[in-house]
């Protein structure tokens, strides 16, 4: 997974999280993404700079990440793209669960599914599933319509 902190066309500035680079730009190609505060599709990564820490900076490193300094109080633009990011989490939460709910989970014969309805082998149905990246290229090159099923960091634990 690769967070990119992005910027839409009217300067209202979000974080999203990508599979890859390459998922991102295919997202981008298409104007899926899109400002949560405004809607727009035009939107283009911002200046970031990348966190590194090495194998004996990790220890130390961890609980600053996850305990801001009390000395340092959160501005107000950081409580908003706090609020932000919570509400895109809820609502992407609620996106999966929808489609868990239902959609048939045809697991890793997700591809040959969604082959099958495409080419109108099979009457169309809600479906979700399995498929490498390979596999989710291939179906957008055939013309497939496929998305991936939105993943939360917290998903992991």
């Amino acid at each position: 997974m690769i967070r990119y902190n992005l910027r839409c066309e009217t300067g209202h500035e979000f974080e999203s999280w990508f599979q890859s680079s390459s998922a991102y730009e295919s997202q981008e190609r298409r104007h899926l993404i899109n400002c949560p505060a405004c809607g727009s599709a035009k939107v283009e990564r911002a200046i970031m700079a990348p966190r590194i820490i090495g194998k004996k900076g990790r220890a130390k490193a961890a609980p600053e990440i996850a305990a801001p300094s009390a000395e340092a109080p959160a501005t107000e633009s950081t409580s908003l793209m706090m609020a932000q990011e919570r509400e895109l989490r809820a609502k992407l939460k609620e996106l999966r669960d929808h489609i868990v709910k239902n959609a048939d989970n045809v697991g890793e014969r997700f591809p040959n599914e969604a082959r099958k309805m495409h080419y109108g082998d099979i009457e169309h149905r809600p479906i979700y599933g399995e498929a490498s990246p390979d596999e989710a290229r291939a179906l957008i090159d055939e013309g497939v319509e496929v998305s991936p099923l939105p993943t939360l960091p917290e998903d992991r634990n």
